[in-house]
Parts: C-alpha cells; structure tokens; sequence
C-alpha cells in the first residue's frame, strides 16, 4: 500500500517555556472537543511554539478564539501516513532532495500495528513544488 501524503493547513501559537502552559490550551481545545491530526510542540527563545493541525479548522479557530488563543496561520505542511517499513521517511526525504528542496522540519513517529506517521515542513515559497513532487 502506498503511503498517503496530503497538503494540510497548520496553525500555531507561542506560549511562556513553562510547565503547564501547553496543558492549558490542548485542555481548553479537548473542552471544545477539537480533534487534531497533527499536534507538534518545541521551544523557541523563552517562548514554546505548538503547531497543530485541526481536522476541523473553523471549529478550532472558533475554540481558540473563544479561549483567547492568539494563532497565527493558516499555514501549510504535508501528513504523511503509511505502512512502517525501514527507510520509508528516508524516501520521502530523497523525493525532496532530489528536487532540491530543503526541509524546514520534519517529526516522524511509528504509529503502532505496523503503520507510521510523519508531518514535514519546507518553506512557504516551496509548498507547491514540493506539492507536485509528493502528492
């Protein structure tokens, strides 16, 4: 089975780099019931940035509008779905290179029951180049 890549919309927020900060609003969206796809978090200065990637988007602008989450977005990366082999992100990555487009960031996980997940970022000026390379 070949993997499913997709073009999705991504929003982020930045919040203080302190515990229970990115608890708060993942709570506040779970209150709201908002599913996501894709959910990444990381530090930024003294700041943490999350990323999340709706399955719903007006639903989740709304929960975070009314949960006074500031977002910015949306913006676009691609969901990678598929069957866990060895090297099956490595594939994805030489799809890219041999276009000679670079990666902005790239999180990869096994999902379990023998399947995988990744979502990859390349800058805005690259989405529809790396678009017809993937999709």
């Amino acid at each position: 089975m070949a993997d499913e890549i997709q073009r999705v919309q991504y929003f982020y927020t930045q919040v203080p780099d302190k515990p229970g900060e990115g608890a708060k609003v993942l709570g506040a969206l779970k209150e709201a019931g908002i599913n996501l796809l894709a959910f990444v978090a990381f530090p930024n200065g003294r700041r943490a940035q999350l990323d999340f990637v709706p399955v719903d988007q007006t639903a989740f602008k709304e929960a975070a509008k009314k949960a006074k989450i500031k977002l910015v977005g949306p913006k676009t990366g691609f969901l990678i779905q598929g069957e866990d082999r060895p090297g099956a992100v490595a594939e994805i990555v030489s799809r890219l290179s041999d276009a000679k487009i670079n990666l902005t960031a790239l999180q990869g996980i096994a999902a379990g029951a023998g399947r995988y997940g990744a979502i990859l970022w390349v800058k805005p000026r690259d989405v529809n180049k790396a678009a017809k390379v993937l999709l």
